[in-house]
């Protein structure tokens, strides 16, 4: 039992962000069916669906959605769901015949949600991209990485999962809400990077204070100063250090012996890091 429990979502298969959200929902009591494709060719992560953990918690069911009783069967389906995910490209749905228009207008509480990279339309609306991309052209993976290095790719957690699957699942439990109240459905359309410049916020906030410069490794977050990094330990593994408030910092000094030195006592100013 969850705070889902009773919603009923009808999942197209897919990968990444849009199984991410139906995890999500799954996992807080949404009753949740996957449509599979019959073709079981098709693009997969996994040699063995059964170490597929972003699919636990839902049923499943195989349809061609390239027959038209596939088509038929998947919209009965939807006509007795609150809620529906899909991952494609731009258009391939309504090509289908599963578009939004007809879904919701066979099932006006319908919540259509919608998972792509670069929104439903736009320059980059049907170019394909991955997690990188998505993540490169909304700033973020500027900001990540050392100093004199590459940016790095924080593997595929801040586009697929961040800004993409949260964005999409917490899009989706809003308009269920307003569903439950007004009885009308509505298309929550999240793109990766959308969702993503929207998890910079609070950096863009501090830089447009002063308080953080435009630059990797130069930040009190991005491995510029002393007490919010990871050093690495006589056995081979690392330490995470993570003492941003005074009191913490504070702490670490005594835990090193290093409270009166003088080198360790100014904080909060970046030319006195290195040392």
């Amino acid at each position: 039992m969850g705070p889902l429990t009773g919603i009923r979502i009808v999942e197209l298969a897919g990968l990444g962000p849009a199984p991410f959200a139906g995890m999500m929902l799954s996992d807080m009591g949404a009753e949740i069916l996957r449509i599979e494709r019959t073709d079981t060719s098709g693009p997969s992560l996994f040699q063995n669906s059964n170490h597929d953990i972003m699919a636990r918690g839902r049923s499943s069911v195989a349809i061609d959605l390239k027959m038209a009783e596939g088509v038929d069967t998947a919209l009965e389906l939807i006509d007795q769901a609150d809620g529906l995910i899909e991952g494609f490209r731009p258009g391939v749905m309504e090509r289908l015949g599963l578009g939004p228009m007809i879904c919701r207008e066979r099932n006006p509480k319908l919540v259509f949600g919608r998972m792509t990279g670069w929104g439903q339309d736009g320059p980059l609306a049907n170019s394909a991209g991955h997690d990188i991309n998505y993540i490169a052209l909304s700033g973020a993976l500027h900001a990540i990485g050392r100093a004199e290095s590459n940016p790095v790719p924080p593997l595929n957690l801040v586009g697929d999962f961040g800004g993409g699957g949260m964005f999409l699942a917490f899009g989706m439990v809003c308009a269920l809400l307003e569903a439950a109240r007004s009885g009308r459905g509505q298309v929550v359309d999240a793109a990766m990077v959308d969702g993503v410049s929207t998890l910079m916020a609070m950096i863009h906030g501090l830089l447009a204070q002063g308080l953080w410069r435009d630059e990797r490794a130069a930040n009190f977050l991005d491995t510029a100063c002393h007490y919010y990094d990871t050093y690495e330990c006589a056995d081979g593994k690392f330490v995470a250090v993570g003492a941003i408030e005074p009191k913490f910092y504070k702490n670490l000094l005594q835990a090193l012996d290093l409270a009166d030195d003088p080198r360790a006592a100014s904080q909060l100013e970046p030319a006195d890091w290195p040392a």
